[in-house]
């Protein structure tokens, strides 16, 4: 594959989008296919990352936040819920309000999941060159900084 044309005074944005779009496709298909492999979905883990980083959040919001419909939200969470990974829980302060925690089952496969994908991605990173290495740890703030939630 052809890297695109970089100079040191202008980058061709389109061109680098162009080319950078299929390795990090790939790259996420891999990622996915790890928690697959530890019998979850990729919409699933969505669920429970949000859950653990939002514990307590309704499942109305965490609809709102992952851009589904409500029912979809439910039906999903339903399943989460029936395979013992979350639990809903009454608001201390609104008794109408039901909030979604994990599990201990639910933070064990978290955990799992992280450790595989971390393993496979170490693994392929392990054989790459160490000049290659020093370009990939150097990619990793400038790419972070592409899908943080305030942009670039």
């Amino acid at each position: 594959m052809n890297s695109p044309s970089v100079t040191t005074t202008a980058v061709d944005v389109t061109a680098l989008a162009d080319a950078l779009r299929p390795p990090l496709a790939r790259l996420g298909r891999e990622l996915r296919r790890e928690a697959r492999t530890a019998g979850v979905s990729p919409e699933q883990m969505t669920i429970l990352v949000a859950i653990k980083y939002a514990p307590g959040i309704c499942a109305g919001d965490l609809a709102a936040a992952e851009r589904v419909s409500a029912p979809a939200m439910s039906k999903l969470v339903s399943r989460l819920e029936r395979d013992g990974l979350v639990a809903r829980t009454t608001s201390e302060t609104d008794r109408r309000r039901v909030g979604l925690t994990l599990t201990d089952e639910g933070q064990r496969l978290l955990r799992r999941v992280r450790s595989r994908r971390t393993a496979w991605l170490a693994r392929r990173l392990g054989a790459l060159d160490p000049a290659q290495l020093d370009a990939v740890a150097a990619a990793v703030e400038p790419l972070s900084r592409l899908v943080r939630e305030d942009g670039p």
